[in-house]
């Protein structure tokens, strides 16, 4: 009669309870007679596995099953990582030991408990699903041997081998995978699949994390052949006499001085019942066909990625940046809003039409903004003599949408945006903040009416569609706010259903001064993440019930989606007919949008924290002045004038006891020094790792 080890197993432990039973304990349950000692232990490792059991220092426990989740891994750092329940979507912190070795993507099984406050923490108890092989890293020598330092996963070297006989020195950036996994991450062995140059250019780490991420500006052969077959100017002449004819409007676009991707167009006219608005939107959709070629990679991309002084497309040059962009003086398909406002900006009526357009002018924001602020250069007049007479108008309807905005109670919160300076050779030579100007804010409130039209059309025609959302603040996300402001000492009133004009509120109060970043970074944590969805849920960041992104099909999948299916509505088909085509497509559209946005905001940042760490490398030991942005346990965050942030790591700022309040302070509870959010500081730059993106500070007059 066989052993029912795992019986024995489970009944002593349960016996135990909470009180770790150690190995040689187990041993004891059994006569050493009747006892098989190596399926005994094969039977320990299979519980281990399946996550029946712990195994810890002080011995063995039974698993609650109650506080096991599968999760996800979502993202890893060097010592810990986060993993997201795959019921609840609910993120939780892993200590890097508790990994045991899980990577990006793997499907893991989680024990949840109470870690640091009331935050929930998890352990690894067993890898259900491997899903992920590839990383990035940096060569350098561990003890003479050259390993690979990942840029996450890790804070140990990887042993790797190099089948392909790459030429590899420390400090090369490389892309490895996985080849055989150990018990944690540092024991897992890999081999070197590309070599992409030094990990001190800026450059070349941006291209490792494309390529991390399966991204790249290059099309496959087939795409592009399709692109330039579809691009041939001679097919506008014939789709003309089909549309409707605005060539004889005074139409112009605004955009950056370096945009080759000019997707939209105004006109403005004042007229006697208020303004005639008109957003005219390059018409990629009558070029894209539905499960194309082009189609299906612009549905895989999802969205163009811009960072330092380049682009990953959605769609190919020979549209983007060709037969879609709205250049001037040249015919062009347009999807076009039309727009009737009332003196005080109310929106009366619109409609959409397919149209045929020629812009005046490629307007450039600079150039704009000076001519508003009274540039009287001859040179300037003469670029813009066939709009300039629109801009008095175009500026008044401007600032009655800016004003409606306010009066619903939008919180005008401050995301500043950095401008990269890059070289003749691919260096980052500086890091400014990105100002936006007058031409700037009115482009972006015609956009955002053209939107809600779009929204409205969606709704009032009962079309299967994707709306952008947001949605009101989580209670979880609220509560952080109001601790955030009661240790900043910020007055408040946010008690029920909180509305966008109570975080207005807050802001404004806080405005000029110079807690004002703080706080306007404390409201910003508090939003939810705007979306894709398929249900017009609303936008609690605009206040408006309908909102759609229709503006810019060159760069967006959900906008091009919109199109497609607004383009059927108004060629005859019925709301019936269109729910038959497309009811599956805008749900597999609205998560892919979702997620390829996403990836795109990650990647972005990643590559521009490459490009500022470039620069501050430069900047080694020089003094700046800044202010604390945010507080954790280990140290201070500072975030510089010009946009570049970094660390003040708590073991240099001196010696004593430190005190973490959990969200806005430490304290040197030995000298009682305080550092707290908002506050200003000098720091001097002491290092910046380019390959990492991190900076890091040290206080003045230190070693």
């Amino acid at each position: 009669m066989k052993d029912d080890y795992r019986k024995l197993i489970y009944t002593k432990l349960k016996k135990s309870g909470k009180k770790p039973v150690r190995f040689k304990e187990l041993l004891r349950s059994r006569r050493k007679k009747q006892l098989d000692f190596d399926k005994f232990v094969r039977t320990v490792e299979k519980m281990k596995a399946k996550g029946e059991i712990l195994e810890n220092k002080t011995g063995f426990t039974l698993v609650d099953k109650n506080k096991l989740a599968k999760c996800t891994v979502a993202r890893l750092n060097r010592t810990y990582g986060f993993v997201t329940n795959n019921e609840t979507g609910e993120e939780i912190f892993v200590p890097g030991k508790r990994l045991r070795g899980s990577m990006p993507g793997d499907v893991v099984l989680v024990r949840t408990y109470h870690g640091s406050g009331n935050s929930t923490e998890g352990e690894v108890i067993r890898i259900v699903e491997e899903n992920f092989t590839r990383f990035t890293g940096e060569i350098v020598s561990d003890f003479g041997t050259l390993k690979i330092l990942p840029d996450v996963l890790s804070k140990f070297p990887i042993r790797f081998s190099n089948p392909s006989g790459l030429e590899l020195h420390e400090g090369d950036k490389v892309m490895a995978k996985i080849t055989k996994r150990g018990e944690n991450h540092a024991q897992h062995c890999c081999e070197v699949l590309s070599n992409f140059g030094s990990a001190m250019k800026a450059s070349v780490c941006a291209l490792s994390i494309l390529e991390a991420n399966d991204l790249t500006a290059d099309f496959p052969a087939d795409v592009l052949l399709e692109a330039k077959q579809v691009s041939d100017t001679k097919l506008i002449e014939q789709e003309t006499p089909d549309r409707l004819d605005l060539r004889d409007k005074i139409i112009f676009t605004i955009d950056g001085a370096d945009t080759k991707d000019i997707d939209d167009a105004i006109s403005v006219e004042k007229n006697e019942t208020g303004y005639a608005l008109g957003v005219h939107i390059a018409d990629v959709s009558h070029y894209v066909q539905p499960k194309s070629l082009l189609d299906n990679e612009a549905f895989k991309r999802g969205t163009s990625i811009y960072y330092a002084n380049r682009v990953i497309p959605m769609l190919p040059k020979e549209l983007s940046n060709g037969i879609c962009s709205l250049n001037p003086n040249e015919d062009r398909l347009a999807f076009s809003a039309l727009i009737e406002l009332d003196e005080n900006g109310e929106i009366q009526k619109y409609n959409f039409a397919k149209t045929v357009i020629r812009s005046r002018v490629q307007g450039v924001y600079s150039e704009i903004n000076s001519l508003l602020d009274g540039d009287k250069s001859k040179e300037l007049r003469e670029k813009y003599a066939e709009v300039i007479d629109v801009f008095p108008v175009m500026t008044q309807l401007a600032d009655l949408l800016a004003k409606k905005k306010r009066q619903r109670g939008a919180p005008m919160i401050d995301t500043p945006e950095s401008k990269l300076i890059i070289d003749e050779n691919d260096i980052c030579v500086d890091v400014i903040q990105r100002v936006r100007g007058v031409s700037e804010e009115i482009i972006e409130d015609f956009m955002l009416t053209a939107n809600e039209c779009a929204a409205r059309f969606g709704i009032e025609n009962n079309l299967p569609f994707v709306y952008r959302v947001h949605e009101n603040p989580s209670d979880q996300k609220l509560e952080d706010l109001k601790d955030g402001l009661t240790k900043l000492n910020i007055p408040y009133t946010l008690n029920g259903d909180v509305q966008p004009k109570d975080l207005a509120g807050i802001l404004e109060k806080t405005r000029g001064e110079s807690i004002y970043s703080v706080v306007n970074n404390l409201v910003l944590r508090s939003m939810s993440k705007a979306k894709y969805s398929t249900e017009p849920l609303g936008h609690f960041g605009l206040v408006l019930e309908d909102y759609a992104h229709f503006t810019s099909p060159i760069r967006r999948y959900p906008d091009l989606t919109i199109h497609r299916i607004m383009s059927s509505f108004l060629s005859g088909l019925t709301a019936e007919e269109c729910n038959s085509r497309y009811q599956k497509f805008v749900y597999a559209s609205a998560d892919q949008s979702t997620s390829t946005e996403l990836k795109a905001m990650n990647v972005e940042r990643d590559c521009e924290d490459c490009y500022k760490a470039e620069y501050m490398k430069n900047h080694i030991g020089k003094e700046y002045e800044g202010i604390i942005s945010s507080v954790t346990d280990f140290g201070i965050f500072i975030l510089l004038p010009n946009t570049c942030e970094g660390l003040l790591h708590i073991e240099r700022l001196g010696e004593g006891e430190y005190y973490y309040d959990g969200s806005t302070s430490l304290k040197n509870l030995s000298t009682g020094e305080l550092y707290k959010v908002g506050d200003e500081i000098a720091v001097k730059v002491l290092d910046a790792n380019v390959s990492l993106g991190k900076i890091d500070f040290a206080l003045p007059g230190s070693d």
